[in-house]
């Protein structure tokens, strides 16, 4: 009988005590999507839906011994990062990709929780800067986040600012998404490959939902999830923004925490392709 072989992805991210963001939600995207899921734990946070109690960074060389024992044994088809909260973590990161050089990695440049509170150290964003955005094949920045790596204030997902962020990052393609602009008139995301000309603009409606807690982390996972399942990146953008929005939509009724409660991941399970 022939043997078969996982689709692979491996996630370098935070813990979420919660369950809702961070390495929690890039497992529970995955297993919805019917990708084998595999992580690197970059930190430990004391969360819940309400705000961040403690962060508890892994030493850097904890980090890297992570990624190496995985790529030893089991090389991912793809590869998300989340959470960074060091510039020594984000070195260990950028020196195993650099010696590993695997497919598909997306970035989500992760910089505060949900609630507000600060994921990382102000020295994280530069090292992204001068290593690990030309190391990604697509970087996920919400606005808040465009606007910290552009250093200017980007209030929408617009091309000038899209076609800025892959300009100014190096990256192989940028999603910049535009739920902190959203409104009645729906809620406008633009993606820019190097590979194309100009931007494409991603209109869906707006779900008015507080459950939110871990949006960016399921979709930058659900994006990399596609692309080990063999969607190119366009395809796969398409498909990962769709699925998380049915995870809003799915999660809005319910009662998890006092705070900004987790999407469901449920929903994403009819997205699967295997």
């Amino acid at each position: 009988m022939r043997r078969r072989t996982y689709r692979c992805v491996l996630s370098i991210a935070g813990s979420d005590s919660v369950g809702g963001a961070g390495i929690q939600a890039d497992m529970k995207t995955c297993s919805a999507l019917g990708v084998y899921g595999m992580t690197a734990v970059t930190a430990v946070t004391a969360q819940n839906t309400m705000g961040v109690r403690g962060v508890w960074p892994v030493d850097p060389e904890g980090v890297r011994v992570q990624i190496e024992a995985v790529m030893d044994d089991i090389r991912p088809d793809a590869v998300k990062i989340g959470m960074i909260p060091d510039a020594g973590c984000a070195e260990a990161i950028a020196d195993c990709l650099e010696r590993y050089a695997p497919a598909n990695v997306v970035l989500d440049p992760v910089m505060v929780a949900t609630s507000g509170d600060a994921l990382s150290t102000g020295s994280v964003l530069e090292t992204m800067r001068r290593r690990l955005f030309a190391l990604s094949d697509l970087i996920t920045p919400n606005l808040p986040e465009a606007s910290a790596i552009l250093g200017r204030e980007a209030d929408e997902a617009d091309e000038a600012a899209v076609l800025e962020l892959l300009a100014a990052t190096g990256a192989g393609g940028v999603l910049l998404k535009g739920g902190h602009a959203a409104g009645e008139a729906g809620v406008s995301d633009r993606y820019a490959l190097r590979n194309m000309d100009g931007s494409v603009e991603l209109r869906h409606p707006f779900v008015d939902s507080r459950n939110t807690h871990g949006t960016g982390c399921s979709l930058s996972s659900a994006i990399a999830c596609f692309l080990a399942l063999g969607l190119d990146m366009a395809d796969a953008i398409r498909a990962g923004v769709e699925a998380v929005g049915s995870g809003i939509a799915a999660g809005r009724d319910y009662d998890a925490g006092h705070g900004h409660g987790s999407i469901n991941h449920f929903a994403m399970e009819k997205f699967r392709t295997i």
